[in-house]
């Protein structure tokens, strides 16, 4: 399928929405690839299909983490573009998946910019504060930093999902045979780096024995996901209660 103007606006305006750091809005919700999937799915016609790559590209990030403003990928940019090319030249999640993580390595070069000319405005903020123009503050922390964000997202990622979708199908006729092959291997094996990197901080201390009860649990109950969730949430609960510091009672004092 071909992507629209209009669609590829639409995924840009999401993925300023994904990484804009607007209230109620990025890294814990819209952000996530399997969300940016959901609703490039949605805006490319295809829900289903979309939820599906999206969750697949979600595992490799299931270890995500951006510590002191760094940012060692761009999951929501892997998660639209990804998802988007996937939909539009027929791919399954796995080689998906495969052209996902470089687009989601290439987008940290819009956080940085972004970062780096950010920095702009604080010093903006400072020259209202000495001159007590407080009611001016919110031009240079929402109003000036939001619009940056809003061109340099929208635009790299409204030309990358519509003519890049164009490409896409001439570059699998150049890829197929045994070098797209390699690249659905690789796509499968990618989530198994973001489960590994979620176990590592499952893995320590007393928590160690709860990896073990929940894989067990996993493979032999047969139950469903969120059977299994709410297990899991009321094991938690059960445990913070029972290991979690009495009060001590007051001594009564001597009369």
């Amino acid at each position: 399928m071909a992507i629209t103007v209009f669609q590829a606006v639409l995924l840009g305006v999401v993925y300023w929405l994904a990484i804009g750091n607007l209230p109620f809005a990025g890294l814990w919700s819209l952000q996530r690839p399997l969300v940016c999937g959901l609703i490039t799915g949605a805006i490319l016609g295809d829900l289903v299909q979309g939820a599906v790559i999206g969750g697949t590209i979600n595992l490799v990030y299931l270890g995500f983490m951006s510590a002191g403003g760094s940012m060692p990928a761009d999951m929501g940019l892997a998660g639209i573009l990804g998802t988007a090319y996937a939909i539009a030249g027929g791919l399954d999640a796995q080689t998906a998946l495969a052209l996902a993580v470089p687009i989601g390595i290439l987008g940290t070069i819009v956080w940085y910019l972004r970062m780096t000319f950010d920095s702009v405005f604080v010093h903006m903020i400072d020259r209202f504060i000495e001159k007590e123009q407080y009611h001016k503050i919110w031009i240079g922390n929402v109003l000036l930093p939001q619009i940056f964000a809003f061109v340099i997202c929208v635009v790299p990622c409204t030309l990358a999902a519509y003519f890049g979708a164009n490409y896409i199908q001439g570059i699998l006729n150049l890829l197929s045979g045994r070098i797209l092959t390699v690249f659905q291997i690789i796509g499968g094996m990618m989530p198994a780096l973001g489960i590994g990197i979620t176990l590592l901080y499952i893995f320590k201390g007393e928590a160690r024995v709860f990896l073990f009860i929940g894989f067990i649990l996993a493979v032999y109950s047969r139950l469903g996901l969120l059977t299994l969730g709410v297990i899991a949430l009321l094991v938690a609960i059960v445990y913070v209660q029972v290991t979690e510091p009495k009060p001590v009672a007051a001594e009564e004092e001597d009369d």
